[in-house]
Order: structure tokens, then C-alpha cells, then sequence
């Protein structure tokens, strides 16, 4: 009986071998999400859509949250086979995790963020890199010194538009560039509106471990308006407007002017903070500016609060999502001869292709 048991064929599944338009295992990204509320979840919807991408874990303080997240995932592969995690640190000792992506509030991204290249995971991080430029060097400090892969979520570099505006001002299509304005979006802090009925302190709910949340920050009465988006609008979590989209639109006027490999040389800035409010108020700064110059002689950035920039030349218009600028056929902007590479499939799909060249 044993012979005859060995003799029987051995019957392997197609998804296994990467047939029928599947995706054999060996050529997945396994990942894990840390972070999954508002852009957390944006982000896992991305992932799922991916054939080679597998999604093994989630992880948030929020149960709600991660109540949502993990049915998005069971019901993405029909099975209950995606585990959930409260501490990131559990998440990351998983040795079959080769990648995460992280999505939780900015206090938290330096800890994590290093967290995740010392586990040997490659990272799909949100903007800002990290809240304080101490903790910026220390994720790259680990990153390089790991071997990993770390992709912002700077996801206009994927859109054609951006795409297309950058390669016009580096091919010298609209001649020297003198200045570069960038506008942010205007009144988009509109928690005290928004959330009015949740600026006063009151008793944490039961899904929510907010000491955790707080994390390295300092630990405030709890104010739910200052969680869930929101801990955007509060220096002990966040950093403001400009924090928030200085991964975007001053971005995309960094890569067009070609300074990806260059730092700054000087930087001022000066703005208006809020008028004294009541507890629970937002306390980043309502107006501010920001002036860049990479190095001598080279045009200057201004980063302010404006809603739009009506100038010749670079425009922005953050409202409708577009980059505006001089007519340029696209048959003129081919005879240029230097391009500049992004992925047009959506920055989720980079991280693949980064971890293919690597």
C-alpha cells in the first residue's frame, strides 16, 4: 500500500506555478500595513489590486480601524487568512514580511521607519519622511545602512500631468527658470468646522489605545479632534499645512527644477500662528512662507500659503489637481531627448518595480 501511495500523481494548482495569468508565490511581495485609517486604507486598497502583491497583516491602535482593514483584505482573497496586530513590532518579526507599508501619523514615522529597515523589510512610507530632520537622518541612516528599499509616498510623481510639467522645465522648453512659486491648498484645516461637536477633552473609547498612539509625542488629554486626520494641525503630532504638502506640490517643483541631488543652501521662513484658542484648537501656523535657494545663482522656491499661483510661467492649481504652463506640443517635448522616469501605472506600483532592479 505504501508503493502504491507513492506511485499516485502529484497534482500542483496553476496560481502555484504562475500559470493561467496568476502570479506564482516566488514573485510576490508579501506585505504587511502598519497604520490603517484614513490614507492607511487608501493605500491597502492600492496594494490589493495587485496581482503580485499579497497582503499577510495588518496593524493599527484603532480597533475600528483595524476591524475595516482586515475585512477589506479576507474579502479582496475570499479566506480569513490576513492577521492582525496591535503592536508594529510584532508585525515586523514576521520573517516571511519582505515588505510594509506605513501609514500612521508623522510623530511616529522615525521609530517605525527604523523599525522596519533593522527587520530587513523595504518600506512604502507617506510623506513627510519623518516629523524633525533628526529623525529623517536616522530612516535613512537605516535604510542605507540595511540594504532596503524606501519609497515615499510622494505619489504626483506617478500622475502623467506632473510627469509631463517636470520634463517640459527640464528640457528647457520654457527657457531659464528664474522663480518657482508653490501654492498650498487654502482653508484646507477645517477641523474646527468639521469636528466643532469634539474640541474638548473627554474619556477615551474603548477601541482606541491612545497611550500607544501618542507614542514618542507628549501625552495631551485626549481630544478627539486631535486624532484621525487631524493630528495634522498640532505641532506635537504634525506639522501644519506645509508638512502635510511639502511632499507634493514643492516636490514636484523640486523635481522639476532638477534638484533631486542637491540640497539647500538657504532656508527662511516666517508665518502667523494661530490667535490664542481654547483648548483642542489647532495650533499650526494659519499663513506661512517659506523661501528655498539650492545654491548660488540658482532660482529661488517660495512655498506659501495661497491657494494658487497666477504667474507667468510654473503654475499650480492645487484645487482642480493640475500643473498649468506654456502650450508645449508634445512633439516638441519629444525632439528634447532627455526623459525622466516615473510610473504611470500609480505609485503603488513602484515599489515592485524598484524591489525588480534592485
Amino acid at each position: 500500500m505504501a508503493g502504491a501511495a507513492l506511485a499516485l500523481p502529484t497534482f500542483i494548482p496553476a496560481s502555484a506555478l504562475g500559470l493561467n495569468g496568476k502570479t506564482a508565490p516566488s514573485n510576490r511581495i508579501v506585505m504587511g500595513m502598519i497604520g490603517c485609517g484614513n490614507m492607511g486604507t487608501s493605500n491597502l486598497r492600492a496594494f490589493l489590486t495587485k496581482a503580485d502583491c499579497q497582503v499577510v497583516a495588518t496593524c493599527d491602535v484603532d480597533k475600528n480601524h483595524l476591524k475595516k482593514a482586515t475585512q477589506l483584505v479576507n474579502e479582496r482573497y475570499q479566506d480569513q487568512g490576513c492577521k492582525t496586530y496591535h503592536d508594529f513590532r510584532e508585525l515586523l518579526a514576521r520573517a516571511d514580511i519582505d515588505a510594509v507599508m506605513m501609514a500612521t501619523p508623522d510623530h511616529w514615522h522615525g521609530l517605525v521607519g527604523v523599525a522596519a529597515a533593522k527587520s530587513k523589510k523595504d518600506i512604502y512610507g507617506e510623506k513627510p519622511l519623518a516629523r524633525t530632520i533628526l529623525e529623517q537622518q536616522m530612516i535613512v541612516k537605516a535604510v542605507e545602512e540595511n540594504g532596503r528599499i524606501y519609497q515615499m509616498g510622494s505619489w504626483q510623481r506617478s500622475v502623467a500631468n506632473f510627469h509631463k510639467a517636470a520634463e517640459i522645465v527640464r528640457n528647457g522648453l520654457i527657457g531659464t527658470v528664474k522663480r518657482v512659486e508653490v501654492g498650498l491648498p487654502k482653508d484646507y484645516n477645517d477641523a474646527e468646522t468639521r469636528r466643532k461637536d469634539e474640541m474638548h477633552v473627554t474619556t477615551v473609547p474603548p477601541e482606541l489605545d491612545y497611550d500607544m498612539w501618542s507614542g514618542p509625542s507628549k501625552l495631551l488629554p485626549y481630544i478627539p479632534a486631535r486624532l484621525h486626520r487631524d493630528w495634522r494641525w498640532n505641532y506635537n503630532t504634525g506639522g501644519g499645512q506645509l508638512m502635510d504638502w511639502i511632499g507634493h506640490h514643492c516636490d514636484i517643483a523640486h523635481w522639476g527644477c532638477d534638484f533631486d541631488n542637491s540640497g539647500p543652501s538657504e532656508i527662511e521662513g516666517h508665518g502667523e500662528f494661530p490667535a490664542a484658542r481654547r483648548v483642542g484648537r489647532p495650533d499650526s501656523r494659519a499663513l506661512l512662507y517659506v523661501h528655498v535657494r539650492r545654491h548660488p545663482g540658482a532660482a529661488p522656491q517660495e512655498i506659501g500659503g495661497r491657494a494658487g499661483i497666477h504667474s507667468a510661467g510654473w503654475m499650480d492649481d492645487p484645487g482642480a489637481g493640475v500643473v498649468r504652463l506654456p502650450l508645449v506640443a508634445d512633439r516638441e517635448l519629444a525632439a528634447a531627448g532627455a526623459h525622466y522616469w516615473s510610473s504611470h501605472a500609480g505609485g503603488h506600483r513602484s515599489l515592485r518595480d524598484f524591489r525588480a532592479y534592485a
